[in-house]
């Protein structure tokens, strides 16, 4: 019985940092990426405790490297002397091909690269999952809540009649 419970259980390392739920309302997200981040030892240490937000962070691709930009990872109290700036640019860590992906697409296509979920993967380390995505217009945003509202609308009509 043990083993069929530890089985069906998640991963214990896996574990959702930060979340921008604002990306999927404010764009319309084509394809996403998993890409690794350059840490320091204290911002590691925040972030296992959970200090961070994404909500008003981008990603850029400068110089032929992708960057997070605008980033908030909180202080770490326990690290006294080697601590980390909280906004500082980290650097994010793709392939070769992927970062050409995401070079045509945000010079060419006109996309933005916008970061959708910060979590630590059944390996415990540290990922950022980014969206190549394109800014919705307000029209846009408003037919997309309609669409969710009459799905739910739908979906209650179904279940009260079915």
């Amino acid at each position: 019985m043990s083993q069929v419970k530890s089985a069906t259980k998640s991963d214990p390392n896996y574990k959702v940092i930060a979340e921008n739920r604002r990306a999927r309302y404010d764009y319309a997200i084509e394809e996403d990426i998993e890409c690794g981040i350059i840490l320091e030892g204290s911002e590691v240490k925040s972030l296992r405790q959970g200090g961070a937000n994404i909500a008003e962070s981008y990603a850029a691709v400068e110089e032929g490297e992708l960057w997070l930009v605008n980033s908030y990872v909180a202080p770490y109290a326990q690290a006294k002397t080697f601590q980390h700036d909280e906004r500082r640019r980290r650097k994010l860590l793709v392939s070769r091909k992927q970062m050409a992906d995401l070079w045509n697409a945000t010079q060419r296509k006109g996309m933005t690269l916008v970061p959708l979920v910060m979590y630590f993967n059944h390996r415990g380390m540290a990922k950022l999952k980014i969206g190549v995505a394109k800014g919705k217009k307000n029209h846009d945003k408003r037919e997309t809540s309609a669409k969710r509202d009459w799905s739910r609308q739908k979906a209650r009509l179904l279940k009260d009649h079915g």
